[in-house]
C-alpha cells in the first residue's frame, strides 16, 4: 500500500511520529474486536521530505503488507458476499483481483491516514489550535445521548487521541462496555453490526470553502461518503432540524459550523453512519474481519477531515508556510 500526496507545499515541519501514531491507531491487530490480521503499517517516505521539512515537491510513500493470506479470498462464497463490492468491480472492468478484495477493501484506507497526517502537520502548523475530534457514538442499538456526547466533545478538545483509552473508542465507560459485549457476541456468532461516528472540527478560521460547487460541506460529504461502508451523513442538527423557522433560527444553534457553504468559526458538527459488514456468518468465523466498522473508521473520518481542510486553506493562502 501507499500515497502520493501532491500539492503539499514547502516548509511543512515534518512530524514523523505524528505520521506513525496515527498509523498505529487505524492499523488492523491491534484491537481485539476488529480483524486479527496483524499489520506492522510501517511506513517508508521515498520522497518529498528533507531535513525535517517537505520540499513542495511530490510526497511518495510506501507499506509493505506482511499478514496477507490471498487464500481466504478463493472461495465463491467470500467473493459473492451479500453488500460487497467485490462482483462490481468484476462486471466493470472484466478483470479484477480477489485477493484481499481489492480497492473494495477496508485496507486501502491506511493510504488515507498517510495523506490525513500530512495534512494535518500542515493545518496544524498554521493553526495550532485546529482539532479533529471524532468517536464512535453507536454500535447496534447501544448509543450515546445527546449530553454523552457534548461530555465526550468537552473530554476529548485538549487531546482527541485520548479517545484510544476505550476499546471501542466510545467516550463512556458504560456504554462501551455494552458495545464492548455486544461486539465479543457477535464475532463469536459471525453476525455484524451498523453504528455511528461523531466528527468535530473546531478552531478553523472564518470562511473555508468555495462558492456554489465547492461549499464545505460538500467538500466534507465526498471526503466521508468515499470511505468504505459509509451511508449516511448529517450535519449539525440534522434531521432534527425539521422545524419552524422561527424555531429553528431562534434556537441560537450554530448551523453546523457552516452557512452558505463556508466555514463560521463555529464547531464543525457531522455525524457519519456506516452499514453493517458484509463479512457475515460462516465467512466471519473463518476470516479475519470486523464485526463492526466505526471503531478503525475513526481515525480515517479524522484524516479525511484534515485532507478537506488543509486544502480549502491553501484556497485562501497565496503566501507561503
Amino acid at each position: 500500500m501507499g500515497a502520493v500526496i501532491d500539492g503539499c507545499p514547502a516548509g511543512v515541519l515534518w512530524r514523523q511520529e505524528l505520521m506513525d501514531q496515527a498509523l498505529e491507531r487505524r492499523r488492523p491487530g491491534r484491537m481485539d474486536l476488529t480483524s486479527s490480521r496483524n499489520e506492522a503499517d510501517k511506513v517508508q517516505i521515498l520522497s518529498g521530505v528533507y531535513e525535517g521539512k517537505t520540499l513542495g515537491t511530490p510526497i511518495a510513500a510506501v507499506i509493505y503488507n506482511q499478514d496477507a493470506r490471498s487464500a481466504d479470498y478463493n472461495s465463491e462464497e467470500v467473493k459473492m458476499r451479500k453488500g460487497h463490492a467485490t462482483d462490481l468491480w468484476q462486471t466493470k472492468f472484466g478483470h479484477s483481483d480477489p485477493r484481499g478484495s481489492g480497492r473494495a477493501s477496508g485496507r486501502e484506507t491506511v493510504s488515507r491516514v498517510i495523506g490525513g497526517s500530512v495534512a494535518q502537520m500542515m493545518v496544524q502548523q498554521l493553526y495550532p489550535e485546529a482539532r479533529v475530534i471524532a468517536f464512535t457514538e453507536s454500535i447496534g442499538e447501544i448509543r450515546l445521548s445527546e449530553d454523552e456526547s457534548n461530555q465526550a466533545f468537552l473530554m476529548l478538545q485538549k487531546d482527541p487521541w485520548l479517545v484510544d483509552d476505550f476499546s471501542l473508542r466510545c467516550p463512556s465507560i458504560d456504554k462501551n462496555a455494552q458495545m464492548d459485549a455486544l461486539l465479543r457476541q457477535a464475532k463469536e456468532s459471525g453476525e455484524s453490526f451498523s453504528g455511528t461516528a461523531s466528527v468535530r472540527v473546531q478552531g478553523l478560521p472564518i470562511g473555508l470553502g468555495q462558492p456554489v460547487f465547492g461549499k464545505l460541506k460538500s467538500l466534507f460529504a465526498a471526503a466521508y461518503m468515499s470511505i468504505g461502508a459509509t451511508t449516511a451523513l448529517e450535519f449539525g442538527d440534522g434531521f432534527q432540524g425539521e422545524t419552524s423557522g422561527k424555531s429553528f433560527h431562534d434556537s441560537a444553534q450554530d448551523y453546523g459550523g457552516m452557512r452558505g457553504g463556508l466555514s463560521t468559526g463555529d464547531p464543525i458538527t457531522s455525524r457519519i453512519l456506516f452499514k453493517p459488514t458484509s463479512s457475515r456468518a460462516d465467512v466471519a468465523k473463518k476470516g479475519r474481519h470486523d464485526p463492526c466498522i466505526v471503531p478503525r473508521a475513526v481515525p480515517v473520518l479524522e484524516s479525511m477531515t484534515w485532507l478537506v481542510l488543509a486544502d480549502q486553506i491553501l484556497f485562501q493562502r497565496l503566501d507561503k508556510i
